[in-house]
């Protein structure tokens, strides 16, 4: 197979964020845990300092953009990208691991073949089209299998050793509701979810409070809330963050992990001195997400082994 690397910096080029969900095509229930009349700051309680959690997060990078020659004097588009997912469980100590690293040829060629390059192997992942959305979008699903695998081995890692209390994705959980206690952290609002009544109480949170339980439904449906931590501004909505978990779970089970979230999250809360995204990015997090990078190996290096598997 004949490639060419092109010379454009893969930094400038797709953006990895996904667009959000039309919030006037969410389906909410604010009756879920009480009426909505009566919703009002619910506090975590305080937090043992002994909960058994496991963080997972990944990370991606596109190392080059690249042309796939056809033969007939046309060219398909592809990105040859680099992820990295793991997990990090905290129960008193940070035991990280495990780990899943992977590099892959995102295209939708018919006729694409493995990459060999001295930064290893670039498998082929096929992309539904070659447009810089569609092949953003295999990447970010490759990567989210990732996790899943990480998080599975890092469930099963702990079953033996006494379980955990919740697992921790980060982002959305769609895709992994049926881990035992899996909720999803979401630290960015690109929209807004609730009505105008409701909306109100989330500014009224104080740290290690959260709202009531909603449901939400989109194109997948999971019980949510919001909470604050601690360290933000005085803006309306520093330091909120989002759960979710599966809708399949009971409201008094989903209320459960709510609660201990509320009251086991703000002592992971970030400084602002330390982290430009605090309070909201953790500290596993934030650690496992340069672990994770470390793992994609240099990119530079990358470009060029690369550049001389294309020569």
């Amino acid at each position: 197979m004949r490639f060419t690397v092109d010379p454009w910096d893969p930094s400038y080029g797709t953006s990895s964020d996904l667009d959000p969900v039309d919030a006037s095509r969410a389906d909410v229930d604010c009756d879920v845990e009480v009426p909505a009349g009566r919703w009002a700051p619910r506090p975590g309680g305080p937090s043992p300092g002994t909960e058994r959690l496991v963080f997972v997060d990944g990370v991606r990078r596109v190392e080059a953009h690249v042309w796939i020659d056809c033969g007939d004097g046309t060219a398909d588009p592809g990105i040859c990208a680099s992820y990295a997912a793991g997990a990090v469980r905290c129960d008193g100590m940070a035991v990280c691991g495990p780990f899943v690293v992977g590099r892959g040829l995102f295209t939708a060629h018919g006729g694409a073949e493995a990459i060999e390059s001295g930064a290893g192997e670039f498998a082929v992942r096929v992309a539904p089209s070659g447009t810089p959305e569609r092949l953003a979008l295999a990447l970010q699903e490759r990567m989210a299998e990732a996790e899943l695998e990480a998080a599975e081995a890092a469930c099963a890692a702990a079953a033996g050793e006494g379980g955990t209390d919740a697992v921790v994705v980060d982002g959305p959980l769609r895709g992994r509701q049926h881990l035992t206690g899996a909720v999803g952290y979401v630290k960015t609002h690109h929209v807004t979810y609730l009505p105008p009544e409701q909306n109100a109480v989330v500014g009224r949170l104080g740290p290690g409070e959260r709202t009531p339980l909603f449901a939400l439904g989109t194109t997948w449906s999971r019980l949510s809330w919001y909470l604050r931590l601690p360290g933000g501004s005085a803006a309306p909505w520093s330091g909120v963050v989002r759960g979710e978990c599966s809708a399949n779970l009971s409201v008094a089970r989903a209320a459960a992990l709510a609660d201990l979230l509320t009251a086991a999250l703000p002592r992971f809360a970030s400084a602002a001195h330390k982290d430009g995204r605090a309070p909201q990015n953790l500290y596993p997090i934030a650690g496992l997400e340069r672990e994770l990078r470390h793992r994609l190996g240099d990119p530079q290096l990358v470009y060029r082994a690369l550049r001389r598997a294309a020569a």
